[in-house]
């Protein structure tokens, strides 16, 4: 299954919640995303673009920006980056290889 680095934010109590970067998994057949156990499936909403199958959560799922500005509304929030990719986000889509021991954007 194919996989991607995108920005993951709940959306489940108001416009702006927890935010992340990390692996998304896509199904087979690109409808269906997954993430650290989390089934997600796509759903057109305010300001939601998934929602989370168990949870019925709302989520704002999409492709990292190479400036940063990755919340909806731009706020100066943290994002948490994933261990796992944190070097490779910031070599490979940020171009700021200095900045890989970074796991906090806005912290």
């Amino acid at each position: 299954m194919k996989t991607r680095i995108m920005y993951i934010e709940r959306k489940a109590e108001s416009l702006t919640g927890e935010a992340r970067i990390g692996k998304i998994t896509f199904s087979k057949s690109g409808k269906s995303l997954y993430y650290n156990g989390m089934h997600f499936q796509r759903f057109s909403g305010f300001k939601a673009n998934y929602y989370e199958s168990k949870t019925e959560e709302e989520y704002w799922i999409s492709g990292c920006r190479k400036d940063g500005a990755d919340r909806l509304y731009g706020e100066r929030l943290p994002i948490e980056i994933d261990k796992d990719i944190q070097e490779e986000y910031w070599i490979s889509i940020r171009n700021l290889p200095q900045c890989k021991h970074i796991s906090v954007i806005n912290g």
